[in-house]
């Protein structure tokens, strides 16, 4: 089925509300508030369907105090059926309707001229003539037909109802794998908990399965799903929504994004392209009301520069608390109630670039170059840039990043990792391991080992740069361990044994830990591990602890030192070993519990004495 979901707006008492009733035989004002005052406070919502579509109607205020309501709602429409009284023709408030719709492209526009009974002919021409002249000064805006209607006049309600079933939805999202869903309302039903309401933007959600809260952190059952009051096993995009969660009462609240986990962090600065309101100016540092889905946050906004770029301005807005947004997406500035501006998100990452490089960056991004705009980055970001987050970043999936990046020069793409690296990371790390082989001709490196290093560098990273060396015959590769050609023929296992347990016998008393002494061989931790093993199988070193190691030859020099200690001092205990040897606690505390081993040794407390 086709699902829909349009908005009624316009000015207060044109005839929203009763317009929608007379099409859907519901009448969305269901608060008491509402009924006593006959204005729609807070969304409303009601539904009508055929064998083919339904359309879920969502009546928003137009009380010009209410504004903030009004848009959010508007962030989930896939057109707008746009009220005016055909005797008050555009009023302040259907002005200011309609400069929300535009600023966020709520492009198509249906004009119902209620109230036509109320009216004569040749004022009911002047005001069509008005309206298609009016409406075509919005760039954003379309109208895509005008109907002259009366709740009295059952025809055009009629026409009206049948030319909606022939709307088809917006399709803007560039990837279904997620679900994307705005609250618009949280309250809790006794018997079932908590419930939300709102629209999906993107994706589905079953019942049974998951959802996240960003702003909580945290994921969420979902217990039960009603479409316009029936229950459903699943939701999909364009459906208005509610959703049982399992959830104590009054944590979610409206505004707050649910999705799945993993698609999109949150930031305390954003950076957006804006444009003014007629009348109205961006002032740089100033304070404003930042309104995005179901949400309105304080907000303060700094220009990038003073000159127009299409139009509007390159901006920098920054928030007290955390945002939730993604590349597209369109918002609306607000202040002292009145519409300012309004725009769409440029970068909903927060990047540490600075201006001179900011600018061409986010002109780039406006002007959907997103091939230049992905070599800016790569080119700040030393240590590799990750496409992980091209979703939330670009609205772009991770296939369409990977075509991007596959035409860029001097780059090494990590597919797996989804991480471009630009020629300075793969000189960097050339300089690194030149760096170890001077110092010490004699390593075996391997991948993992170089990692733990260069901890931004991916394993495929590394690797390349490591079989360059391979090709120009600096190096060779024995099982995934690369050494130096020059050194010839040497069998690295029984090397780096040698090497082991010779560390180990010149440490004394206090041998390194296994993954310090593989540091300072160069030599990888997994072919480490398997040495010490082998070393403490023939018994050639002896295992004492987690991470302390020590040949046997110095385990034997110990423990007769520790036995004469007690001949002499008629005890041993920790404080004794530790100033007898200038030992650190940890030695002591392992050298002691490996005496008790001992059967001539027996323990009191914290002390040992001779059987």
């Amino acid at each position: 089925m086709n699902h829909i979901i349009i908005g009624t707006a316009g000015h207060i008492d044109h005839g929203k509300t009763a317009l929608i009733e007379a099409m859907s035989g519901y009448n969305g004002d269901e608060l008491e508030i509402e009924k006593e005052r006959g204005i729609t406070i807070d969304l409303s919502f009601s539904n009508m369907s055929n064998n083919e579509t339904n359309i879920a109607f969502i009546d928003v205020p137009g009380h010009e105090k209410l504004i903030k309501n009004m848009i959010s709602g508007a962030f989930g429409f896939d057109a707008t059926l746009f009220v005016i009284d055909a005797n008050e023709g555009i009023m302040p408030q259907t002005i200011e309707h309609l400069e929300v719709l535009n600023f966020l492209n709520i492009q198509n526009i249906i004009i119902a001229l209620s109230k036509c009974d109320l009216s004569d002919e040749k004022t009911i021409q002047k005001r069509e003539k008005e309206i298609q002249d009016f409406i075509s000064s919005y760039e954003n805006l379309k109208l895509l037909k005008l109907f002259k209607t009366s709740i009295k006049d059952k025809n055009s309600i009629n026409s009206l109802k049948k030319y909606l079933f022939t709307l088809k939805t917006k399709e803007e999202s560039k990837d279904e794998r997620f679900f994307r869903y705005y609250i618009d309302r949280a309250f809790s039903i006794k018997g079932f908990g908590e419930v939300t309401t709102g629209t999906v933007l993107n994706g589905k959600i079953q019942k049974g399965k998951k959802v996240y809260s960003c702003e909580l952190n945290k994921e969420i059952l979902v217990k039960n799903i009603q479409i316009h009051s029936k229950e459903s096993k699943l939701a999909l995009k364009h459906q208005r929504a509610a959703l049982n969660l399992n959830i104590p009462h009054g944590k979610l609240k409206k505004g707050y994004l649910l999705t799945n986990k993993g698609y999109f962090r949150g930031f305390n600065s954003i950076d957006v392209f804006v444009k003014n309101s007629e009348n109205n100016t961006i002032k740089h540092d100033s304070s404003v009301l930042f309104l995005y889905g179901a949400k309105s946050i304080d907000a303060k906004i700094y220009l990038y520069s003073q000159e127009k770029i299409d139009g509007g301005y390159l901006v920098k807005i920054t928030f007290k608390e955390k945002v939730y947004l993604m590349h597209n997406d369109r918002f609306v500035l607000l202040a002292n109630n009145h519409i300012i501006g309004g725009g769409i998100v440029l970068d909903p990452i927060n990047d540490p670039i600075k201006k001179n490089k900011k600018i061409p960056l986010l002109k780039a991004i406006l002007h959907k170059n997103y091939t230049e705009a992905f070599s800016l980055l790569v080119n700040n970001h030393k240590k590799g840039f990750g496409l992980i987050s091209s979703i939330q970043r670009f609205a772009l999936s991770h296939d369409e990043a990977m075509k991007i990046t596959n035409k860029m020069n001097g780059v090494f793409i990590d597919k797996k990792a989804l991480v471009v690296y630009p020629q300075s990371s793969t000189t960097y790390i050339k300089n690194i391991i030149l760096n170890i082989y001077e110092k010490n001709p004699y390593a075996f490196l391997s991948p993992s080992s170089l990692m733990l290093r260069i901890k931004w560098a991916s394993e495929s990273l590394i690797k390349m740069v490591l079989d360059t060396f391979v090709e120009t015959n600096f190096l060779e590769i024995t099982k995934n361990i690369y050494k130096r050609v020059d050194i010839g023929d040497v069998n690295i296992e029984k090397e780096l044994e040698s090497k082991i347990k010779n560390i180990l016998e010149n440490s004394n008393f206090t041998p390194p830990a296994p993954y310090n002494m593989y540091d300072d061989l160069d030599i990888d931790r997994k072919i480490g591990d398997k040495i010490l093993k082998k070393l403490t199988s023939s018994k050639k070193v002896i295992r004492i602890a987690h991470n302390l190691f020590i040949s046997s030859k110095n385990l034997s020099s110990i423990l007769s030192i520790q036995k004469e200690i007690i001949k002499k001092e008629g005890y041993i205990d920790v404080v004794l070993l530790k100033n007898k040897l200038s030992l650190s606690r940890k030695y002591a505390i392992g050298y002691l519990e490996y005496l008790d081993k001992l059967h001539e040794i027996k323990k009191e407390g914290n002390k040992r004495y001779l059987v």
